[in-house]
């Protein structure tokens, strides 16, 4: 069952649930993960339902490319971890 880790930069801003989904895709994981709690849906998708540029996602420890629609469409083996942050930049 994969599974959603978000990572305490988002802490600061809402409530950010461990799930545990079985969901097929990264989009029906993170739906799980805002039916939970709704208002994490405006820190991670733009209003196009995209994600927004300021976060990162990896799969398995490999991050997830691109930021349109078909990006959150990758599918997630039964056994995934998917970690959501905020992605840092800067020097």
């Amino acid at each position: 069952m994969p599974r959603l880790i978000f990572t305490q930069q988002l802490r600061r801003f809402t409530e950010v649930p461990e799930i545990d989904s079985d969901a097929l895709t990264l989009r029906q994981a993170l739906e799980d993960a805002f039916a939970v709690n709704a208002a994490l849906r405006g820190y991670v998708l733009d209003d196009q339902r995209q994600l927004r540029p300021h976060l990162a996602v990896f799969v398995d420890g490999r991050r997830l490319r691109g930021k349109g629609a078909d990006a959150l469409d990758v599918a997630l083996p039964s056994d995934a971890t998917v970690y959501v942050l905020q992605a840092l930049s800067g020097g």
